[in-house]
């Protein structure tokens, strides 16, 4: 049984600038704009949302199956997720076309200023969830893609009947209203950061809670402020997990997403999912790159019980000590 993962599949170039952003921009002539800002690093790491949040479920000791198109670059890193334990057998190479890459420049305060040239991520609609056994799928998740494929992806989750999550992340930008309004009707959750949720409110005339007509679940992500999870019934409050560093914020998101997907297939309380997903962000946190971080389940099991001893940990369908 299989998590669909729907979206994106990149190579990040990940730059630190020493400074801040907002000293370098002059407000009055944002109209010139023409900014220079000078990198002390540059790395080229493995991304995408969709790879993202399927190797922080394979850590997570689910088995994801990624949907998605790459170009003829991407070889090293197929095998790089299936030594992962990610299927990639759902991975389709467009050979005349790079894999979509992503330009990422971070400042001090964790800001982001990010192009991306999308590849063969423009030919992800061609794929169809209905080709890739969709009677072993018990979820998907439609993050970051193609936006005709993040349309065609969620209605044919709908018409096969699997229950999905629906994440337009930064392609909110992209995004009709009533496009994204149409997705999250009859999605188990609907999840975004609060600045992504601003925008789908902008274009819906729907907040956040208001959602809840349409979906089963609203997630808020609040980087450094942790998240809010919204239902029917409560909403709650989760903290952040205490870091051991803050390193590079790339990527915190996905992982985020893998520990909510497990919660909801486990029927964890939000008390739990959240702070497992909580945990599985801040490992990302604490390394360059979206996929350099791992853990052991018994890792994991001790380091929720010190950050969150209020709260125990699912002992059953969860990584935990006894499953080391």
């Amino acid at each position: 049984m299989s998590i669909l993962v729907s979206g994106s599949l990149a190579y990040d170039h990940i730059m630190d600038f020493q400074g801040h952003f907002k000293d370098h921009i002059l407000p009055e002539k944002v109209h010139i704009l023409n900014v220079s800002f000078l990198v002390n690093s540059l790395r080229k790491l493995r991304g995408g949302c969709a790879a993202n949040i399927a190797y922080n479920l394979a850590l997570l000791e689910e088995k994801p199956l990624i949907l998605g198109t790459v170009g003829h670059d991407f070889e090293d890193y197929r095998r790089w997720l299936d030594q992962a334990g990610v299927d990639t057998s759902a991975i389709k190479v467009i050979p005349e076309e790079f894999t979509a890459s992503c330009f990422i420049t971070t400042d001090k305060s964790s800001n982001q200023i990010t192009g991306f040239y999308p590849g063969a991520m423009n030919f992800a609609h061609d794929l169809h969830v209905a080709d890739y056994t969709p009677a072993g799928i018990r979820m998907a998740i439609v993050s970051p893609n193609d936006p005709l494929a993040m349309v065609s992806h969620v209605k044919e989750c709908k018409e096969l009947g699997i229950p999905y999550i629906y994440d337009p992340g930064q392609q909110v930008i992209f995004l009709e209203g009533e496009t994204m309004l149409e997705a999250i009707r009859g999605s188990r959750a609907v999840i975004g950061n609060d600045y992504e949720l601003g925008i789908i409110e902008k274009k819906t005339g729907y907040k956040p809670e208001d959602l809840l007509q349409f979906t089963g679940m609203v997630i808020v992500t609040k980087g450094e402020f942790g998240s809010t999870l919204i239902t029917h019934e409560r909403s709650v409050d989760v903290p952040v997990a205490q870091e051991k560093a803050v390193v590079d914020p790339t990527g915190v998101g996905d992982a985020y997403r893998a520990g909510i997907i497990k919660g909801l297939l486990y029927d964890y309380s939000l008390e739990q999912m959240g702070r497992i997903a909580a945990l599985a962000a801040t490992y990302c946190v604490e390394q360059y790159g979206t996929q350099n971080h791992s853990y052991t389940p018994a890792e994991f099991a001790v380091r929720y019980a010190e950050n969150f001893p209020d709260v125990p940990m699912p002992q059953a369908n969860v990584v935990s000590a006894g499953q080391a």
